[in-house]
């Protein structure tokens, strides 16, 4: 090693000691590939922890074999989230304030601990996720698909993006994620792990590493696509669930800083170069997602297809909270008595206070369609009327703006 590189790596150490900062090898049948990947990492650090996920291969033998590094084995195999779990939680007690995580199929090049340490330098307390540079890697069209899959439903459950939520090349603050909980065990764990960290209020980036794709002939994957995308999918219906009744309104409660209304309002709404007449469609679709009777489901609907139709995301889910606590019983109200008007005769059913508590199970049998007629009529018009209204008022202030600032200097 040269003197200069070998210098190098001597700061990389202190570096690595002065960010409490260890490298987590979760492993089970690489025999191949393990003993590369640990000698690379010792170049930067001698504190690794290797689990041992119950590996028939001779994959245990190989990692004994090394002195001074700490490794954790069990039978049978659990999986490599379960696998994480223990090495995280081996970190976190051996008073570790970080932990990087690199996958032990040579995958990953040791040479981008140091990008991801750059940036919790930058960046502490954060959970960093090293996004592989994929152009020109040679992925198959199963693992491409998956990480759509899982971007798109990381989107849904945290409100935030990230471009490859499928990396094992990860940065955790193992310290601030003390007494989160976890179901998964397997695969799907690099997932929840993201989400439940957005909502516990740990900011997730990413960095960009390179990645290894050996020939298709060489590569070894446990991954199973029948039980472990049923696996997945089950985790994300969960993780919806949670994300309607906990999890968006923890990340929108904690980005309500004045700082952060502000940009907000300036991004989303007066945005000089997006068309008024789509901001003024995406408050109208969001009021008519928000009375729609969509009980639960109306700001996931309302996202997903804002997205699909091209709209202002954040304008229409801001725009579907009309049906919000102080302004439902309006809605309601509004609902039932615009269905009681397109009802046939004899068919309405009138709001009878005395009926309602004698008998609210017959009642809301009688009423139930003229309240679903009632509200879809109520939500069309409210959305028209809502875009109308936005659309004049967002044309009103461009033109004083204009007169203002004629020259568009900010």
């Amino acid at each position: 090693m040269p003197e200069t590189e070998h210098i190098r790596m001597i700061t990389m150490r202190e570096r690595m000691k002065a960010a409490s900062c260890c490298v987590i090898i979760p492993t089970y049948n690489n025999v191949n590939t393990i003993v590369q990947v640990i000698e690379d990492v010792t170049n930067f650090t001698d504190d690794i922890i290797v689990i041992l996920d119950g590996p028939t291969d001779g994959t245990a033998e190989s990692v004994r074999g090394f002195p001074g590094i700490t490794y954790i084995d069990y039978t049978p195999n659990r999986g490599k989230g379960y696998a994480l779990r223990k090495g995280i939680e081996a970190a976190r007690n051996r008073g570790f304030k970080h932990a990087i995580s690199i996958d032990s199929d040579g995958q990953h090049y040791a040479k981008d601990i140091e990008t991801l340490l750059e940036k919790i330098e930058e960046q502490p307390g954060r959970l960093i996720v090293g996004a592989r540079k994929m152009e020109g890697a040679d992925q198959n069209k199963k693992s491409g698909f998956a990480n759509k899959f899982s971007n798109f439903w990381y989107t849904v459950e945290t409100l935030h993006t990230l471009p490859d939520t499928q990396s094992g090349y990860r940065l955790y603050p193992v310290q601030k994620m003390k007494g989160m909980r976890f179901l998964s065990t397997k695969y799907e764990f690099e997932v929840e792990v993201l989400v439940k960290a957005v909502w516990r209020g740990i900011q997730v980036i990413s960095v960009r590493v390179d990645v290894y794709y050996p020939p298709q002939s060489e590569r070894i994957s446990h991954f199973r696509p029948g039980p472990d995308f049923t696996r997945i999918s089950i985790l994300n219906t969960y993780l919806v669930i949670c994300a309607v009744l906990y999890g968006h309104w923890a990340v929108i409660i904690r980005a309500l800083t004045w700082a952060n209304i502000k940009n907000f309002i300036r991004k989303n709404f007066f945005d000089k170069d997006e068309p008024l007449s789509k901001k003024a469609a995406s408050v109208g679709f969001g009021v008519f997602m928000g009375i729609i009777p969509l009980w639960g489901f109306q700001m996931i609907l309302c996202g997903l297809l804002a997205h699909f139709f091209r709209l202002n995301k954040a304008i229409s889910l801001l725009s579907s909270n009309i049906s919000m606590p102080p302004v439902l019983p309006f809605v309601i109200y509004g609902s039932y008595v615009m269905g009681q008007w397109l009802m046939p005769e004899g068919k309405k059913a009138p709001l009878d206070f005395h009926l309602i508590e004698a008998d609210p199970g017959k009642f809301l049998v009688d009423s139930s369609v003229q309240y679903l007629l009632g509200s879809s009529m109520l939500a069309i018009v409210c959305g028209i009327a809502a875009a109308l209204l936005s659309y004049t008022l967002f044309f009103i202030y461009s033109r004083a703006t204009q007169k203002r600032n004629p020259h568009g200097n900010h």
